[in-house]
């Protein structure tokens, strides 16, 4: 698929897909959507001593940063165990033109952000103390047969439903419930109906939460 770089409005960039009419994150802030889906309302929520992660998909690592930028503002005594899925992974002139460690202060972030991904596909790599990163080239729906830990939160952020529609159907959310924990939390940028009604007939609580800049309204949703 041929991409390109593009700014968005909060000045952090972005991939587009040229053939799908897609971007990679919100036109109107990649770093502000990441945060607020899956820091703010994700992360800032749980608060297991080991949080196992899942994220569909990789995409730019926008969110393993965001997400280690955040655990370092605690105190550092749990232990994140992120696993990240992706089909097509970027390449490395697309992973020096994005340069997202230039939004982040700590000048450990050029470091981080290379180890992010310079990490093996398919090993699990601490990339700081207390984060681990196992990243995994396969199509989502190869999740069934991947050995995970019980996850206890999910960043679900694949592509929208426009492009691929069967990213957001019930055979592969009911694969990722399987793989959670009881009380583990998915959160997505979603708020499309028919999202909610397949996450309640899986036994999720479903809660509309106030979307990032641009978009009215995302989904929380807790495994019962």
């Amino acid at each position: 698929m041929k991409r390109e770089i593009k700014t968005t409005n909060d000045g952090s960039k972005t991939l587009f897909i040229n053939d799908l009419n897609e971007n990679y994150h919100s036109h109107h802030g990649a770093l502000q959507e990441a945060e607020h889906v899956f820091i703010k309302n994700g992360l800032n929520q749980t608060n297991d001593y080991e949080i196992n992660i899942l994220e569909l998909g990789f995409g730019t690592g926008l969110n393993v940063l965001v997400t280690i930028n955040e655990y370092l503002k605690t105190d550092k005594n749990h232990v994140i165990n992120y696993f990240s899925l992706e089909k097509y992974p970027i390449n490395e002139s697309e992973i020096n033109d994005l340069a997202y460690f230039e939004l982040f202060d700590n000048p450990e972030f050029k470091n981080i952000y290379q180890k992010i991904h310079q990490a093996d596909w398919g090993k699990s790599s601490e990339i700081i103390t207390g984060f681990n990163l196992k990243k995994i080239e396969c199509d989502f729906f190869d999740l069934k047969d991947i050995d995970l830990p019980e996850i206890n939160l999910v960043y679900y952020d694949c592509f929208g439903a426009r492009v691929q529609p069967d990213l957001w159907e019930k055979p592969l959310f009911e694969m990722v419930s399987n793989k959670m924990s009881v009380n583990g939390l998915l959160t997505t940028y979603s708020s499309k109906g028919s999202v909610r009604r397949i996450l309640q007939e899986l036994n999720f609580k479903v809660e509309k939460k106030h979307g990032p800049p641009g978009k009215r309204e995302m989904i929380n949703a807790v495994k019962l």
